[in-house]
């Protein structure tokens, strides 16, 4: 009995722990709460949550401000995947941290503090693909391979400002990797056979400034790299090109250049070294920097690459590119390109004799350059590219659309023309083209209308963002059109585009279209029309809905238009669309909720009239004024000793015996009221307000009249506000006959509060009494 208490008890503990620490992972990382994705990333933790679990395939811990791995942190993530821990603080890890981490795919502790590499944290990655280790503080990798249990490595990302060292060994127990990246600018020591051990390496990314370090591992990578990559090294001195040469060895079949400086010096024994690489297919240059302006020192040896095909630059910064050379030294290797890109990189001319010589050209890109209408005609001059299929002249400075047409019409090949965001503008009615042109982009070309001069032969045309109003060609072959971001209100015309399959005219005015229309469209197979003006209607909608192979028609307006539906979901199909009362009779509902919002407004109107809305509106604001104002107006202000309240019934007692009395007295006291001292013409209740701001004292004349006097409570009420509270006597009472105060009306709280805490004077029967009367009133108008 005692032993199975025990393990209940045990039992509880552990339960209670388990459900402790996965509460703190909630508060600590509330997207761990029931998802196998932990996104904990820029949270300001100071140490890895405690409470994961083996739920957990994903933990982004990124961009906190961890310091130290330890070594139970992650031993109940056992099904863990990915594990991204970069841009924190880590400077250690214990050995064990990541033991229980047997199925991890991706490991990032890039951008920390890991002073050195122990292969002891890698040991039971068996499963590890990923690796990123850059943007820390080692300077080497160790002295043996911290790699050696990685066995599935398939990617790895080392290197750092301080790295400076790598020995034979490091990279001991890796045969294969897709792609190995070392960051090396700082590199200086190097031992030859270090990467030999690696059989093959899909992609070879290297950073790195010493040239001699660039050849000696370039040296062990002859036969392993089959796409090299080169980063932030300069060739500008001719004598080390000669430490390059090995890589003419290489089997290398594509060469990658990026942030690298070239001059004219070197520029000659690299074409040569390349020329020579016998598997070498592409060569590609990006953010680039020519220094020079193409006038070699040395011959250029070309020695005709058999299997050099393409040539991509882009981004290349020549300063003097307006005194570039026309390149004929460079003429004789060109001729078995066939697909050469150039982009961004200035060119505003193309040297015919270089056309002529690209005779196997199928695919050119000189897109984002300074072609003009004259420098188009010189570079695609006749006999200059007879091959070409493919042609992307987009973002250069064309404006003469007439003569760019002419320009290409000897290219018997081209079948796709890319001339967008050029500024063309007005184009003619006739045109000369390529005969087998198929595919003409002229998006953003800022034509206003079409003619004619656009070829028939088009299978696919692109005239989006431009300005057009109408589509009225006859292109019998168009299979594809694209009208999007102009100005068309209609469909274009179904019997001249006969062919027809894809239709996209998003971003228009449509507002509708007919179902002759629809059913013109006989091979119509992808209508793309949102984000137009369409007007919803059962109608409209049920037709579309019921037309043949409706089904493979996508119609969307996308939300914030006139349609907001279950269309609005972009590409949505029409077939599945069920639109509510409103949008399909958005009329009526519109009409009835008009006449239910002018009922409403009149009724309230009325209402309003009927029990003086306007004057009580005007009483709050009056209120809302009189709250606001000081409590005491200044001296020079004040005009009469004061105001007099009372109801109409007293007048009698107020006029002929208390006026009389005061103001005949010596020295005589001036009293306001209402009968006589009030501004005619103005708001009594302005008058009111003034009146009592105008005199030192306010003498209430209650009585059960007075109670009864709506215009008795609002006197009060305005007294109150602007000439007394509990700590003052700038109102005077006079109880002009006994009132019980249960008998005050509750709306006179105020009255019942001044009775309750103040002194008053009772206007006495016996005429003996009244002469002491008389003496108090005038000692209280004087205080």
């Amino acid at each position: 009995m005692l032993t199975h208490t025990w393990q209940v008890w045990a039992t509880y503990v552990v339960l209670a722990v388990s459900l402790s620490e996965e509460q703190a992972l909630k508060q600590a990382c509330p997207s761990c709460d029931a998802t196998q994705s932990c996104n904990c990333s820029s949270m300001g933790l100071d140490f890895i949550p405690s409470g994961l679990t083996d739920k957990i395939t994903l933990l982004d811990l990124a961009r906190n401000r961890i310091k130290h791995i330890r070594a139970h942190d992650l031993q109940q993530a056992v099904n863990l995947r990915t594990l991204l821990l970069q841009s924190n603080k880590i400077s250690s890890i214990d050995e064990d941290s990541f033991v229980s981490l047997g199925k991890l795919e991706l490991l990032d502790l890039s951008n920390n503090r890991l002073a050195h590499l122990s292969p002891g944290w890698f040991d039971h990655l068996v499963s590890l693909q990923h690796l990123h280790i850059h943007g820390n503080c080692y300077s080497d990798l160790g002295e043996s391979s911290p790699f050696s249990s990685l066995r599935n490595l398939s990617s790895l990302h080392l290197g750092n400002p301080q790295f400076s060292t790598i020995r034979q060994g490091n990279f001991d127990g890796i045969t294969l990797l897709d792609q190995l990246w070392i960051e090396g600018s700082n590199l200086s020591v190097y031992e030859p056979g270090s990467l030999k051990s690696i059989k093959k390496i899909n992609h070879m990314i290297i950073s790195i400034r010493r040239v001699d370090l660039f050849s000696a591992i370039v040296h062990d990578l002859l036969h392993s790299a089959i796409w090299l990559e080169i980063r932030e090294i300069a060739f500008n001195i001719a004598e080390e090109i000669q430490l390059l040469s090995v890589l003419s060895l290489s089997f290398a079949k594509k060469i990658s250049f990026k942030q690298v400086l070239l001059t004219d010096a070197t520029v000659p024994g690299i074409v040569t070294i390349l020329e020579k690489m016998p598997r070498l297919v592409e060569v590609e240059m990006k953010d680039c920097r020519l220094l020079g302006t193409g006038r070699w020192d040395l011959e250029i040896q070309a020695n005709q690459s058999q299997s050099l095909r393409v040539l991509t630059i882009e981004k290349l910064s020549i300063e003097e590119f307006y005194l570039f050379t026309d390149l004929q030294a460079v003429l004789d290797l060109l001729s078995l390109f066939t697909k050469i890109t150039v982009e961004n990189t200035k060119v505003f001319l193309v040297p015919c004799s270089l056309s002529k010589q690209l005779l196997s050209l199928e695919y050119l890109d000189l897109s984002a350059n300074l072609l003009g209408d004259q420098s188009l005609e010189h570079s695609a001059c006749p006999g200059g590219w007879p091959l070409l299929q493919t042609l992307n002249l987009s973002q250069n400075s064309l404006s003469d659309f007439k003569m760019t047409a002419k320009s290409l019409s000897h290219l018997r090949n081209l079948i796709l023309l890319d001339i967008s965001q050029n500024n063309f503008g007005e184009i003619p009615d006739v045109c000369e083209w390529p005969a087998n042109l198929k595919y003409l982009n002229l998006s953003r070309t800022q034509i206003p209308k079409l003619t004619a001069c656009i070829p028939s032969t088009l299978e696919v045309l692109d005239i989006s963002a431009n300005n057009l109003k109408e589509f009225n060609l006859h292109l019998p072959f168009l299979k594809e059109l694209y009208l999007a971001k102009n100005q068309l209100k209609a469909l274009p015309d179904a019997t001249s585009i006969p062919n027809l399959v894809a239709l996209s005219i998003r971003g228009n005015k449509l507002n509708s279209f007919s179902k002759e229309e629809l059913e013109s469209f006989k091979k119509m197979e992808l209508l793309d029309a949102s984000a137009n003006n369409f007007i919803c209607s059962c109608e409209f909608l049920s037709f579309i809905q019921h037309q043949a192979g409706i089904g493979q028609m996508l119609v969307g307006w996308p939300e914030g238009y006139i349609c907001d539906s279950p269309l609005a979901v972009r590409g949505a199909q029409v077939g599945a669309v069920h639109l509510s009362l409103m949008e399909c009779h958005r009329s009526l509902v519109v009409s009835l909720i008009c006449a239910v919002v002018f009922l409403a407004i009149l009724i309230l109107v009325a209402i309003g009239y009927k029990y003086h809305a306007v004057w009580y509106m005007r009483m709050t604001w009056a209120w809302l004024r009189a709250k606001r104002k000081p409590k005491r107006a200044p001296p020079k202000d004040i005009c009469y000793d004061a105001f007099v309240s009372y109801s109409e019934n007293d007048s009698n007692w107020v006029e002929n015996v208390m006026v009389q009395e005061l103001e005949q007295a010596c020295p005589p006291f001036r009293l306001c009221l209402h009968k006589r001292d009030f501004v005619p013409g103005k708001w009594i209740v302005d008058n009111i307000i003034d009146s009592i701001e105008k005199s030192h004292k306010t003498l209430f004349v209650l009585s059960e009249h007075f109670v009864q006097s709506e215009w008795c409570k609002y006197e009060l009420d305005f007294s109150h506000f602007r000439l007394f509270d509990e700590n003052n006597d700038a109102a005077i009472l006079i109880l002009l006959e006994p009132i019980q105060s249960q008998a005050i009306p509750k709306r006179f709280c105020k009255l019942r509060k001044i009775m309750n805490t103040k002194t008053y004077l009772e206007w006495p029967r016996e005429e003996e009494q009244q002469e002491m009367f008389w003496e108090n009133l005038k000692v209280a108008l004087k205080s």
